[in-house]
């Protein structure tokens, strides 16, 4: 069989040829040019390939997303949280790299078996105790453990960013995270042994003018079983799958369920605050409408609806819809533009 030539194999004949040395001889190549080396740490192994640890950054940015939107509603504030970066290390790595004291959530993931470790940095912590407590949420350079009170705070914001964890894994298992116990010493935290490796999702967290950073640490052992459903293809193809008809009827029974308000308001008028101030009981207030047989205004939620009449079932006030708002509102379109022809 003939052997093939390298590249650089050619290159060292034609410089030779070109200088003259037309001498044969063999063109060694040392093995260190001929071998591509890649250092394994035994101590490190890499349980997460390259596309595992994408999906498990764009599961995360999710996660980021519905967080920055939970948390600036609850503080009032403005507040950005975005994935810095995603890795692998152990976990005796993860705990020297935290601060101690500081805030750790030990949070249980069912269906998944094992624990996995939220922790927020002290100044995000106490920021935002101080925005609950009606202060400004000035950055703070205090370095203490938590008070019964401020752990009880601590712990309802924690239970509501868990909900954004569920909402953000639904798309490869139904994830059930819940708070187990809240540390402030990272010694007393150990999940699992100190050379086992974890996944590392750390999130700049900016609340107001405060920054810090927030560290989610899952240990491989917790999320194994379902290490073949982090990749981009079952990520994607599980997206695909949510515009079932099954999925949407199951968001229309959710939907069914949820309340809002019904008023049938009797009309309104604009009176003086002198007026306002002077009213005693007894004193009637004229609204325009003329008849009891008028229409009413029922309005859902914020938006009008339909035209009703008032009246009574029982001992109970109650009124009876007519017809959708919309209806009449074409109907009257609907003349305006025939008289609109007919001129």
């Amino acid at each position: 069989m003939t052997e093939v030539l390298s590249q650089q194999e050619i290159d060292a004949l034609l410089t030779a040829i070109s200088t003259g040395d037309s001498e044969d001889r063999d063109v060694e190549i040392s093995a260190e040019q001929q071998r591509q080396v890649k250092i394994y740490d035994f101590k490190r192994p890499d349980k997460f390939s390259k596309d595992q640890i994408r999906t498990l950054q764009m599961m995360h940015e999710t996660f980021a997303r519905l967080t920055t939107t939970s948390l600036s509603g609850t503080l009032r504030t403005l507040v950005h949280v975005h994935v810095a970066s995603v890795d692998q290390l152990t976990y005796e790595e993860f705990i020297r790299s935290i601060p101690s004291p500081t805030t750790l959530g030990v949070i249980n993931m069912d269906p998944l078996k094992g624990s996995s470790i939220l922790e927020i940095d002290p100044s995000i912590t106490f920021t935002i105790i101080d925005r609950l407590f009606g202060g400004s949420g000035e950055a703070t350079k205090m370095n203490r453990e938590l008070t019964d009170i401020e752990l009880s705070v601590i712990e309802g914001i924690i239970v509501r960013i868990l909900g954004n964890l569920r909402e953000s894994w639904s798309n490869v298992i139904d994830l059930r995270p819940r708070l187990g116990t809240i540390e402030t010493n990272p010694q007393f935290a150990q999940i699992v042994p100190p050379n086992d490796m974890v996944v590392l999702i750390t999130l700049e967290t900016k609340v107001g003018d405060v920054e810090g950073m927030t560290n989610f640490c899952i240990p491989y052992i917790t999320i194994e079983p379902i290490i073949s459903k982090l990749s981009a293809q079952y990520w994607y193809s599980s997206i695909r799958k949510g515009a079932t008809r099954e999925n949407f009827n199951l968001l229309k029974d959710r939907l069914s369920q949820m309340m809002v308000d019904v008023i049938a308001q009797l009309g309104s008028v604009e009176v003086t605050m002198r007026d306002v101030i002077a009213l005693q009981k007894g004193d009637i207030i004229k609204l325009p409408t003329a008849k009891v047989t008028d229409h009413l205004t029922l309005k859902v939620g914020n938006q009008e609806k339909f035209y009703c009449r008032p009246g009574v079932i029982g001992k109970k006030m109650a009124v009876q819809i007519e017809s959708p708002l919309e209806d009449v509102q074409r109907d009257v379109f609907d003349e305006l533009s025939e008289g609109d022809e007919n001129e």
